[in-house]
């Protein structure tokens, strides 16, 4: 039987479960999961990023809107000098304007490619350090898998390691781990 879609996560999630479940009953191990979108999108880094990647969009939005409108009135002109010029001017007017739109319309998808490539470079280094960090979580707070939370259709949220992976990365990668107090030494018996 072949999956696709979401069928195919939710088998996914499934298998990874169930293989969990057996390894933490071997060895007593854990799972929890993350968010791994909103770990990367929260952190400074991730923040700063969003904020470079909406600076760029807009921009260009700017320019993509600046060049629709002109095609706007190009066309409302095109419309009310239809009746006055002749059908071979008429025609070539509108295939000016139908190439202009093409144009417009490529632009955009351009557009969308380039913020999409510029997206992947920016969040990719971002993503990289906080895969070390979960790493690190994990294994610090003895879980054997770590699942991305879209994946789950529940999980108890004391499982998300959300939080504490963004806190680390904001930290320069520091874990905080549970403190173990350590009785007092006893003094030394007095000799005899």
């Amino acid at each position: 039987m072949k999956f696709s879609g979401p069928s195919k996560t939710i088998h996914g999630a499934i298998l990874i479960l169930s293989f969990a479940l057996h390894a933490s009953s071997a060895n007593a191990g854990g799972i929890a999961v993350i968010d791994t979108q909103r770990a990367v999108m929260e952190t400074e880094d991730g923040l700063r990023a969003q904020a470079s990647l909406k600076k760029f969009f807009n921009s260009r939005q700017k320019e993509l809107d600046r060049k629709q409108k002109s095609l706007r009135k190009e066309r409302e002109d095109i419309d009310k000098q239809a009746k006055v010029l002749s059908k071979q001017a008429l025609q070539k007017r509108i295939e000016t304007w139908q190439a202009e739109m093409v144009t417009i319309q490529s632009t955009f998808v351009d557009y969308n490619k380039e913020l999409q490539k510029k997206q992947a470079e920016i969040t990719q280094p971002i993503l990289r350090k906080v895969m070390g960090i979960v790493r690190r979580v994990a294994s610090s707070g003895g879980y054997d898998i770590v699942v991305d939370k879209q994946a789950v259709p529940y999980v108890r949220s004391d499982l998300d390691l959300t939080d504490r992976v963004i806190t680390a990365y904001n930290r320069g990668g520091v874990i905080d781990t549970p403190t173990v107090t350590t009785p007092d030494p006893k003094p030394a018996a007095p000799k005899k």
